[in-house]
Parts: structure tokens; sequence; C-alpha cells
């Protein structure tokens, strides 16, 4: 399997209303310098609508301004929908929102 699939494999696993961050991915893809990679894969996901891309964000809990699949402020609609809360300064609520995977 290759970097790729092992980064879409886990980021199928981030559940509805949670994110997890690059580093995260990273690290639970098998590889903690990965997150580069990540962002790499994320970018040129081959399944939008199956791969949740959108819920991966930067440590901080800021957006991705390069967001492929239509910018940032889609990115935000689509956590949104999901009910992922945000903090005055547009940044993900990491505390009640980051994945806390098993």
């Amino acid at each position: 399997m290759s970097s790729f699939d092992l980064i879409y494999e886990t980021v199928k696993k981030i559940p509805k209303g949670k994110v997890a961050t690059y580093g995260q991915v990273a690290t639970l893809s098998g590889n903690p310098k990965w997150s580069r990679v990540v962002g790499y894969a994320l970018h040129r996901n081959p399944e939008p609508g199956v791969i949740p891309c959108h819920r991966v964000v930067m440590k901080d809990g800021s957006l991705s301004p390069a967001f492929a699949f239509g910018g940032e402020n889609r990115q935000r609609e689509l956590l949104e929908s999901e009910g992922v809360e945000f903090l005055t300064d547009g940044r993900v609520d990491m505390v009640k929102c980051q994945w806390r995977h098993l």
C-alpha cells in the first residue's frame, strides 16, 4: 500500500463533526514525518466525496488557504455543516472538535 493510500484510509476514519491535524494523520498513517505528504495526498484526493479531506486542519485549528476543492471558505462551510465549532478568530475549536482516536 502506498503512503497516499495509507493517508486516505486514515482520513476516512475521521468522524463527522471532528477534525484531525496534518501531523496527526501522518502519525496514524505510519510516519510522523509525513505532514507535508499528507498535504500532497489530500490535494490529489481521487475521491472527494469519499475521502473527507476537509476534516484535516493545521495544528492550531487554522484552515488550509489552499483547500483543493473550493478554497478556504468552502472548507469552513463543509465543517460547519457537520457541526464543527469555530473560535472567534476563525480557527476550529480544537478542544471541542479534535478527533481523539483510539
